[in-house]
């Protein structure tokens, strides 16, 4: 598993349901943009957090192959929604509901990406993380990253196969 510069220190943060988190990344995810709310939970400057990979905020607790999906129909220019923990500067975390889309220029090129997430779910949450545990726990049967990472793709792919259901058809139905 891979070290933090951070360790977690199981607080979670909160932030208002009306208000959103939003971030631009280029097309390699790295920060153009971070809106106050951003830098406000995530406990960073602003001058700190751009220029920077979207993954140090990535929390130890999300699976790897959370981030495959997100950036499998990022690549193939689709809109995707997923559940995400995020780790603050300081350690805490916070639970976003995250909806990540294309950026076009003038001449409609792909440039980069654009995230806007929202409170999570509660309930939803008591889904997902067990689900996020097990996917996680999948991926951690190997010491060769990348193959954990693709075991737990594809028994993410295999639940939603059980269900009938694409990832974003499956979060939607916990939330409803």
């Amino acid at each position: 598993m891979a070290k933090y510069a951070v360790e977690p220190t199981n607080k979670e943060r909160h932030f208002e349901d009306s208000t959103f988190i939003v971030s631009k990344t280029d097309l390699k995810g790295i920060i153009l943009y971070a809106n106050d709310i951003f830098l406000d939970i995530a406990g960073y400057e602003e001058k700190e957090i751009l220029g920077q990979p979207h993954s140090i905020l990535r929390h130890p607790d999300m699976p790897r192959c959370i981030f495959k999906l997100l950036w499998d129909y990022l690549s193939e220019e689709k809109e995707v929604f997923a559940y995400v923990k995020n780790m603050c500067k300081n350690g805490d975390y916070y639970w976003v509901f995250a909806h990540a889309t294309p950026s076009y220029d003038e001449n409609n090129k792909l440039v980069g990406y654009h995230s806007s997430r929202r409170v999570s779910d509660r309930k939803a949450l008591e889904i997902i993380e067990p689900l996020y545990a097990e996917l996680l726990k999948i991926e951690n049967t190997t010491s060769n990253r990348k193959e954990g990472m693709e075991k737990s793709y594809q028994a993410l792919l295999n639940i939603c196969k059980e269900k009938g259901m694409e990832y974003h058809e499956l979060l939607f139905s916990i939330t409803s």
